[in-house]
């Protein structure tokens, strides 16, 4: 029994020597899952951190020092009357509108007093200002033969380029010869024009280049310019023999007001005789048709051999508003065609006239003009039967027939189908030539308006990326334009019945100088102005981002235009997906578009930061329109705060000091974009001023003398004025000055340097750079002053780039529009941030900012922002200092590897972490299932932003297994292929010759006529009255009008090719965005953190524990996180990510947009009862064919052909 005893003694000894070993090694792992995260400890660090950046923030900016001299002044606090406001500023933009109106119809008129002018021919050839000859001077100094001397100038106002304002230039497109008899007379009589140019830049100098683009093919433009222009900047050091200008003709300027809008059904035959170098013209033709054409017409693109389809599936039995997007989808559809059976022409001719006839008949489309654009190599017959029945008598429809390639059996019929439809033939051979050709479809759609001769219709088009901003900003970047333009006609008489275009004449408009008189400070922090036209597309909104640059325009001038859609910058917050518009803001863009005056309410969906940031808000929308023009104006105002204004200003005159002395010193700034006071006569020389601040300083000290006024109202239109009103002595000093603004700047002025006078401690302040790493601290105020002070130890230089270089527009700073949303979530709070590269910097900075309120009559609004800048490494080290300590016994701090601890912002981002790197990212992509957790748990709340002004790359790949197989006959069958090519060039090019020769030779002889028997010239027309409603305004094209897929040279084929593979595209994006919710957590930072933990997460089953607490004070919240279990972490992406639509309709993969409402223009001249006595319509001669010639170009590509 005892030695029993013993044995059970010693075993249980064992066994409580291996439980204790045991519970040794466990209980370290034990405890810490046990304690999990010490919560405690997180919000007490959390408390500190923030407190700590309150205080010192609070004692550095001086923030409730700078509210409490608000107040000491007699400040009220009013609320704004929005329709009072929008009238307003509608009058200002009308008044100025209405000046480039009347300068243009003046131009006009006195063109075509010049036109009617006999040309003197003294026996001296002509000499004129041709821009591309300008300046080239030969060894003795002389001006090189064929060139022109001219005195350039560089002037900010017209894009920083050397001009001559005293005379115009005319600029030649390559396809245009000025020694033909038509150009060189056009160019003689159009300088007669200069003068009125010189008159209507004297009258208003914020007029931009005036222009007469002649039919002929040349652009006179003022003020005179070399071309391409002398400039020594960067921008334009590229290879000169490429900076030739576009032929404008094509272009929407252009088109509009030469023509009214149309409906085009372009029908491609695409049968087996369609093949090679005649399908690519066809093609070529059709995109040049496509950009002749713009927001206000509807086209369609048919191709048929057998049956006749869409070249667009989604486009099925439809005509689309002829918009970016549509067109850019009917070019990339071209490049499937692949020609195969025998073309039906019955079939396509009667498609093309049903949809037509219905659109006409349900009051769809343009309601205007309608036409047949028929490509071809050569149709069997005439086809008289169909359009006697579709079109006799009365030709609502026009038919434009092209003949493509060599074969010219068919020219009898295809200019017949032309003639007999009040259309045009043109045959079409080479590539260099479709754009001239293309062009005579849009004299002919001239033609009635031409005959009336009294109505020239004023036409405003899209917005489009122009030349250089005039800014005082050293990023001087391509800036926004419109352009408005009217006809000019020909009124001579002709010894046969025509009805010529001279050209068209107009100016560009910068946008810049509308926004000017919708001065943003009335509006307020966060509030906006827009302006849409009659297409409910955007002329401006804060959220326009042209994909498009300037370069294209920079290189040969043609404006790339933007149609984005009013539906596409209001992103409203409720939204069911992407395109499903509200109905309250569709109920906005129809009262817009039908220029009514209202206001409504919208909550929305703002981001900032390249689409990084999200915020929501609810605006008051007013809405107004712009009296004899396409457009409506817009503001757009946050409730609450938003609905109220500062009342606070400094009466300059009544002032005991020298306003000026508000402003000493070299720290400070005013908005570089706003007009505080400015010169109205170009002849003051606003080059006078470099600066902004110097600009200011010049009036204020003006304002100090006898005599003095304010001048607050601009010049009014020349149709408020004596018809010849004459410029006088006075007006050559005339000047604007923006009283309320100035008079708030210098209030904002004296404010700010009391407060600058009475500095902080300087012991405070190194204390401050020592432990927070200040570097700075400023103020910026509701009238855009900007002032700062650094606080670097002595011999340190400040950061680069300074604060002041980058940050000068006060309230339209990011920072300053998100203190101002934080101040209704946390009054209390700084708003902190870092650049998102901060990882790639050497020594980033945080911003903090906070928006100063003031209150009268229990009414608050944003007087000012004060903020701070620290150095990141500073406060990193500061918040590890403070999480590595605990107030009570911890075993985990932030300093272990046990625990990873974030401070992320309001919207996601990592402002601090153990690991710099971070610093700057989106926590989702460093720990997306932390940051899923955050989401569930209703910390950060996921919103939705659909980008519809997104630029996606093409991806397609062409590579394939083939691309590694080593094939050695390809050497030898590439060379066998470039002999032939080469062969078949040849050939083409003697045919082409040999062609030529043969038509010259019968245009020495007798024209061939062809008279229709069997056409009835002599039917009844309507009256014009019939014919002219009332529509609405035009709007413009939208691409370049060269093709896109022009092959290198003419014989090579180019079937199957995309060229849309090539750089990007625009494209609908969609984007995960993340905003705080703090009521989920408590503001104040008293009570214990949001706990968390991650389960089944890790085939171990650990648990991956965190806690979340506010950070008081700030819009920051600690995160820290459980390190021990090794859960997977998945990543959270904020890059945009494309939406590809599946609408179910035909495959396509957008969504339409031509649902959407829109008026059409007011003005529709389609028909004169006395067209039919015009009798060009095309010359119809035959040309013979060399038949051996063709068989062995035909050989020549069917060995091609299989050798590819």
């Amino acid at each position: 029994m005892v030695c029993e005893s013993l044995v059970r003694s010693r075993t249980f000894k064992k066994l409580f020597y291996v439980m204790i070993i045991l519970f040794v090694r466990i209980y370290p792992v034990f405890m810490d899952q046990g304690e999990d995260i010490p919560h405690n400890e997180v919000r007490n660090w959390a408390l500190k951190f923030g407190v700590d950046l309150w205080q010192y923030g609070k004692l550095l900016t001086r923030m409730n020092e700078l509210q409490r001299k608000y107040h000491d002044e007699n400040i009220k606090v009013a609320r704004k009357d929005g329709l009072i406001l929008i009238r307003d500023m509608a009058k200002e933009v009308q008044n100025m509108m209405s000046f480039k109106i009347e300068a243009v119809r003046r131009i006009t008129e006195s063109a075509e007093q010049a036109a009617l002018t006999p040309q003197t021919d003294n026996g001296q050839p002509f000499r004129y200002y041709n821009a591309k000859r300008l300046n080239s001077f030969g060894p003795d100094g002389r001006p090189a033969e064929g060139t022109r001397e001219m005195t350039l100038t560089p002037n900010p106002h017209f894009d920083h380029l050397p001009v001559n304002t005293s005379l115009s230039t005319v600029l030649i497109p390559p396809n245009v010869e000025d020694y033909d008899a038509e150009v060189t007379n056009a160019i003689q009589w159009s300088e007669h024009l200069d003068p009125l140019f010189i008159h209507n830049y004297e009258d208003d100098p914020s007029l931009s280049w005036q222009f007469f683009g002649s039919s002929t093919g040349f652009l006179r433009r003022y003020p005179g310019i070399a071309w391409p222009p002398e400039d020594m900047s960067t921008v334009w050091q590229r290879p000169r023999n490429s900076r030739n200008v576009y032929d404008f003709r094509s272009s929407a300027w252009y088109v509009s007001a030469a023509t009214s809008p149309k409906d085009i059904v372009i029908l491609i035959d695409n049968s087996g005789s369609m093949s090679g170098h005649k399908s690519n013209l066809a093609r070529a033709t059709t995109e040049s048709i496509l950009n002749t054409l713009g927001d206000n017409d509807f086209v369609n693109v048919y191709k048929f051999s057998d049956i006749t389809e869409e070249t667009v599936p989604c486009f099925k039995d439809m005509l689309v508003q002829a918009n970016n997007e549509n067109v850019r989808w009917l070019k990339e559809s071209l490049a499937t065609f692949k020609s195969e059976n025998i073309a039906n022409f019955t079939a396509a001719l009667v498609t093309g006239f049903e949809i037509l006839h219905k659109y006409n008949r349900t009051g769809q489309g343009c309601q205007c003009n309608q036409a047949i654009m028929l490509i071809t190599d050569g149709p069997p017959s005439s086809y008289k039967e169909i359009f006697k029945t579709y079109n006799f008598p009365h030709h609502p429809v026009r038919i434009f027939t092209y003949l493509v390639g060599k074969d010219s059996s068919s020219v009898h019929e295809m200019h017949w189908m032309a003639c007999a439809n009040k259309g045009y033939y043109t045959r079409i051979e080479n590539f260099d030539e479709i754009n001239e050709k293309v062009l005579h479809y849009i004299e002919v759609l001239a033609r009635p308006m031409v005959m009336y001769q009294t109505d020239h219709p004023i036409q405003w088009t899209p917005a489009y990326v122009g030349g250089r901003a005039d800014s005082f900003l050293n990023d001087k970047v391509g800036q926004l334009m419109t352009t408005v333009t009217t006809p000019v006609f020909d009124r001579r008489n002709h010894t046969v019945r025509v009805a010529n275009l001279q050209g068209v004449v107009g100016t560009d408009v910068s946008i810049d100088q509308i926004k000017k008189l919708v001065p943003p400070y009335k509006l307020g922090v966060n509030g906006y102005s827009f302006i849409i036209n009659n297409n409910g597309h955007v002329l401006y909104h804060p959220d326009l981002r042209p994909l498009q640059s300037n370069e294209l325009y920079e290189d040969t001038l043609e404006p790339q235009y933007i149609s984005v859609d009013l539906t596409e910058v209001e992103l409203v917050e409720n939204e069911n997906g992407p395109r499903e518009n509200h109905s309250v803001l569709l109920d906005l863009r129809f009262e817009m578009i039908q220029q009514k005056e209202g206001e409504t309410e919208l909550a929305v969906k703002i981001h900032y930061d390249n689409v990084r940031r999200v915020t929501t808000r609810r605006h008051k929308y007013f809405y107004t329109p712009i009296e004899g023009t396409p457009f409506s104006l817009g503001l757009a105002i946050p409730e609450h705060y938003g609905m109220f204004e500062l009342l606070a200003e400094q009466e300059i005159k009544h002032s005991q000091r020298n306003v000026t002395d508000y402003f000493k010193g070299n720290n400070w700034k005013v908005h570089p974009d706003w007009v505080y006071c400015e010169y109205t006569s170009g002849t003051s020389g606003e080059q006078w001023f470099r600066t902004a601040e110097e600009r200011v300083l010049h009036f204020l000290s003006r304002s100090r003398r006898p005599g003095w006024k304010w001048m607050s109202l601009r010049p009014r239109s020349p149709s408020q004025r004596e018809h010849h009103h004459q410029t006088t002595k006075k007006d050559k000093d005339a000047y604007f000055c923006d009283k309320n603004l100035v008079q708030s700047l210098v209030l904002d002025a004296m404010v700010t340097e009391e407060l600058e006078r009475h500095n902080t401690r300087t012991e405070d302040t190194q204390q401050g750079h020592q432990i927070f790493g200040l570097t700075l601290t400023f103020v910026a105020t509701r009238s855009g002053l900007l002032r700062w002070t650094d606080h670097v130890s002595p011999g340190e230089k400040p950061p680069q780039p300074h604060f002041s270089e980058t940050n000068v527009k006060a309230m339209d700073e990011t920072w300053y529009k998100r203190a101002v949303d934080q101040h209704s979530i946390e009054p209390e709070s700084f708003v902190f941030s870092v650049p998102f590269d901060s990882n790639l910097q050497e020594n980033p900075l945080i911003t903090a900012t906070h928006a100063v309120f003031v209150e009268h009559n229990d009414h608050r609004v944003p007087a000012a922002v004060v903020g701070l800048q620290y150095q990141h490494s500073k406060l990193a080290s500061l918040f590890q200092n403070i999480t590595s300590k605990c107030a009570e016994t911890c075993h985990k701090t932030c300093a272990s590897d046990k625990l990873d601890c974030y401070v992320l912002d309001n919207n996601g981002f990592v402002i601090i972490s153990e690991k710099t790197e971070h610093t700057g990212q989106f926590f989702g992509q460093i720990d997306g299932t932390i940051m899923d957790s955050l989401v569930q748990d209703r910390i950060y709340k996921r919103i939705t932003v659909y980008d519809y002004q997104g630029a996606c790359t093409n991806s397609k790949s062409h590579y394939s297994a083939d691309g590694y197989k080593v094939k050695p006959f390809d050497p030898i069958k590439s060379f066998f292929k470039y002999l032939l090519k080469f062969l078949i060039l040849l050939m083409a090019k003697i045919q082409v010759a040999y062609g030529t020769a043969i038509a010259y030779a019968q245009d020495e002889g007798d024209p061939i006529e062809i008279i229709y028997s069997d056409y009835d010239t002599n039917f009844e027309y309507p009256n014009g009255e019939d014919v002219m409603g009332e529509q609405d305004p035009i709007i413009p094209p939208p691409y370049t009008n060269t093709p896109s897929f022009v092959p290198p040279y003419e014989s090579d084929p180019m079937e199957g090719v995309d060229m849309g593979q090539f750089g990007v595209r625009p494209c609908d994006r969609k984007v995960d965005l993340y905003v705080l919710q703090p009521d989920k957590l408590n503001v104040s930072g008293q009570s214990d953190p949001l706990k968390g933990k991650l389960t089944n997460c890790h085939v171990t089953a650990c648990e991956r524990p965190f806690s979340v607490q506010k950070i008081p004070y700030s819009n920051l919240i600690l995160l820290v996180v459980d390190t021990l279990c090794p859960c997977g972490s998945k990543q959270f992406s904020i890059a945009p990510q494309e939406l590809i639509y599946d609408t179910g309709n035909g495959g396509c993969l957008h969504k339409p947009k031509d649902s959407l409402y829109r008026r059409r223009p007011p003005k529709c001249i389609n028909y004169h009862p006395e067209e039919s006595e015009i009798n060009i319509c095309g010359k119809a001669s035959t040309t013979a064919v060399s038949i051996a010639s063709l068989i062995i170009i035909s050989v020549m590509h069917y060995i091609l052909a299989l050798l590819s």
